[in-house]
């Protein structure tokens, strides 16, 4: 009985990789017979676990979706990388309870060497708590965007601007994308015929959903947290300026995340910096590590103010 259930685990663990095996790999993975891994495949079946099975040369088990969750194994990795993000997730509006439930579960049963690797790591990680607390989204809405943008259906819905204002959008949506403790949907919006940003939090969607669309080349080459870094950054800043770098444009934007701003080619040896920031100071200090030479093309006189102070300020420190 004990090798029979050795055995049912390890054809299990085998069943859960996303492939296909054949009756005669089984068979040599466990050292047994092909008549044995029939025989074990429908004990696997009584106890819920839902093994689809194809015929032919090609043919062979996989482990499916079932109309229940039945008990997973996870690797030593695989459990550590959960139990981290359970953790992470357990103070997220909306599915504390589930997440702390989950959490519980799985630390219970978790081995003391894989708990000691998922301690050690807590305490000796430092979160940065946010500036403010994060908007409260639905997870069914989540839920809801994310299955909007995996069968390509249109939506509308009611969005509330950063002004107060209320506007009716219509949009193909295709990516959701979480920044800090927000979540932005990325969607190609019809009526202004451009991509678009929206955060969850101020989305009321309207039933039925509209039709199918057709998929779309994404902005930004298809690096959507990019493209959503650049327009929140760029939404939140108070001051922006337009700076000329005598770097050449790879050069410069390899050096930079795309949460400080959009890199122009101007030419082999210039590129033209589009950033921003909430303080004129804080926007200088950003330049002067720059490590290049800059030109202010556009940007605020308060901005140039505080440069020449600044620079005043750094002659007088190397004056002898």
């Amino acid at each position: 009985m004990i090798e029979t259930s050795a055995r049912l685990l390890k054809l299990l663990t085998l069943l859960q990789s996303p492939r296909d095996w054949t009756g005669a790999e089984l068979a040599e993975k466990l050292q047994v017979s092909p008549r044995t891994v029939r025989s074990d495949v429908e004990r696997l079946r009584s106890l819920g676990y839902p093994v689809d099975a194809t015929r032919g040369s090609v043919g062979g088990y996989r482990l499916g979706a079932g109309a229940a969750l039945p008990p997973l194994l996870l690797d030593d990795d695989e459990a550590v990388a959960v139990v981290i993000g359970l953790r992470k997730v357990a103070g997220i509006a909306g599915v504390e309870e589930m997440s702390l439930r989950a959490l519980s579960k799985l630390e219970q049963v978790l081995p003391s060497r894989l708990r000691r690797r998922v301690n050690t790591l807590a305490s000796y990680t430092v979160q940065v708590p946010p500036d403010e607390q994060g908007p409260q989204v639905d997870p069914e809405l989540l839920t809801q965007l994310a299955g909007l943008c995996r069968d390509r259906e249109q939506l509308r819905f009611d969005y509330l601007a950063h002004g107060g204002s209320e506007t009716l959008r219509r949009v193909e949506p295709h990516r959701l994308v979480n920044w800090g403790r927000r979540w932005y949907l990325v969607a190609f919006d019809l009526d202004r015929d451009d991509w678009r940003t929206f955060r969850a939090d101020r989305m009321r969607p309207r039933i039925p959903t509209g039709p199918r669309f057709p998929p779309r080349a994404l902005p930004a080459d298809g690096d959507v947290a990019a493209y959503v870094s650049r327009r929140v950054s760029a939404a939140a800043w108070r001051y922006e300026a337009s700076v000329e770098v005598a770097v050449p444009a790879a050069v410069l934007a390899e050096r930079l995340t795309p949460a400080v701003g959009v890199v122009e080619l101007i030419d082999e040896k210039r590129c033209l910096l589009r950033t921003g920031s909430d303080s004129v100071q804080s926007l200088a200090v950003h330049l002067s590590l720059l490590d290049a030479d800059f030109v202010v093309r556009e940007g605020p006189p308060e901005l140039t103010a505080y440069l020449e102070r600044l620079a005043e300020r750094y002659r007088r420190a190397t004056s002898s």
